[in-house]
């Protein structure tokens, strides 16, 4: 009897064991899978992205591993996808359009690489994108001005501790939903092309987590490194009296433009003389004729 009872003790607790035990599923060979729409497979060493990974995923996590590259099929089939942690690898570039395919995607990190620069057209028009992460890539030294077009729920925005000396303020314009925005940390150059995002950033300090406080850029005179909160709009008053390469292609165009409407109306008027001289010696020779 006491046998039994041991028996079946050991029984119920196995059963226990396997009921709360997370499931295992053969395609997650290597990664963790604590649930049916959940990958992890942060921190395996990897090389490259697997190709084992459920169709149905929605949350795959990739961080702390070695990916170089990410293939530019490579969400075509993860429709279900929201969340996506890329963080800590060894990227350095973004094919245009390898990450739009997933039109749920809603949080994105690709903090922790080696990316130098943001592409138009990286994330198409993810308008389900809420969070995305860019920051602490040291080689990032450009953002096209169009590469967000179309993310307009995009609400947190990161490119913290970048190369940026610079950014295009419509950039950060053409996101109507942002609430918070992450700067602080780059080489920022406060010049002339610097002038208008300084206003931006002046005018919209609620979305900066540490203020002007915690961003600073290097003055182009004497090199020194300066807190954003120490200038105003008055630090780029001479950068107004400049005219930008735009200004002097208005100018050009204004000038041929006048010029060829001089030319014109100088020939239009020396016509017209010379049609009046021709009537007038017309006139003559038949008031001539009439005397005879």
């Amino acid at each position: 009897m006491g046998w039994w009872c041991t028996w079946g003790f050991c029984l119920g607790l196995c059963l226990l064991l396997t009921v709360t035990q997370p499931p295992s599923f053969p395609s997650c060979l290597g990664c963790l899978c604590p649930d049916h729409h959940t990958v992890n497979c942060s921190g395996q060493g990897l090389t490259g992205v697997p190709d084992s990974i459920p169709l149905d995923v929605r949350r795959l996590l990739l961080s702390n591993n070695w990916i170089p590259w990410i293939p530019s099929d490579f969400l075509v089939l993860y429709t279900d996808l929201v969340y996506l942690d890329l963080r800590n690898n060894s990227l350095s570039q973004l094919e245009p359009g390898t990450l739009s395919t997933s039109s749920r995607l809603v949080f994105l990190d690709l903090g922790n690489n080696n990316l130098t620069e943001i592409p138009s057209g990286t994330f198409g028009e993810s308008r389900s994108l809420i969070k995305l992460r860019l920051g602490d890539n040291p080689y990032l030294t450009m953002v096209s001005r169009d590469v967000f077009t179309g993310l307009t729920s995009l609400r947190e925005l990161e490119l913290e501790r970048n190369g940026l000396t610079g950014l295009d303020v419509r950039v950060l314009e053409l996101l109507p939903s942002l609430n918070m925005v992450r700067l602080e940390g780059n080489p920022w150059l406060c010049n002339c092309h610097f002038a208008k995002l300084f206003v931006w950033l002046t005018n919209n300090q609620h979305k900066l987590p540490t203020g002007l406080e915690g961003i600073d850029c290097t003055l182009p005179l004497d090199g020194r490194r300066v807190p954003l909160s120490l200038l105003s709009e008055d630090s780029f008053r001479p950068c107004h009296r400049i005219l930008t390469l735009a200004d002097y292609l208005i100018v050009i165009f204004s000038g041929i433009c006048v010029s060829v409407a001089a030319i014109m109306a100088s020939f239009f008027l020396a016509s017209t003389v010379h049609c009046f001289q021709r009537l007038s010696k017309i006139s003559k020779g038949d008031e001539g004729e009439g005397n005879d």
